[in-house]
């Protein structure tokens, strides 16, 4: 099977991960190391100044915790969160750490995501490796 699966996970109130957490079950082996990986995208400037000054270590570290309780479920698991554009940032994790499937969660696409593009749809156009996409 598979050495090293990335598990792309949406974090939020109406995003869930299980799905993807299963799939990834269904193809791991004891040996297969399985990555909860969460892009934090940055927050633009002009929003920023309206947080509290401690808002963005609270939700790095909440990001953290909570990729650590999902990686949890695998005997090779671990969660990381990386920081840039979702699209290009799992792509460019994937290829600089040995990634030979990528699993991610897809939604209906909005006439928004004809124009500009999906995570999944730049992640499935361009990685090198096997790409499950859970919908």
């Amino acid at each position: 099977m598979y050495q090293h699966i990335l598990i792309a996970a949406a974090l939020g109130a109406e995003k869930d991960p299980e799905r993807s957490l299963e799939v990834a079950k269904l193809l791991a082996t004891k040996a297969t190391r399985v990555t909860v990986l969460h892009v934090k995208e940055a927050i633009p400037g002009y929003a920023i100044t309206y947080m509290p000054a401690d808002y963005e270590t609270g939700l790095k570290d909440a990001i953290r915790s909570e990729l650590k309780e999902l990686a949890k479920g695998f005997e090779n698991g671990r969660g990381v969160m990386v920081e840039g554009h979702s699209g290009r940032t799992i792509l460019e994790w994937a290829d600089e750490n040995a990634v030979d499937c990528i699993i991610l969660n897809s939604h209906q696409p909005s006439f928004e995501d004809y124009i500009l593009g999906s995570t999944a749809a730049r992640v499935v156009r361009h990685a090198k490796c096997s790409v499950h996409v859970i919908r």
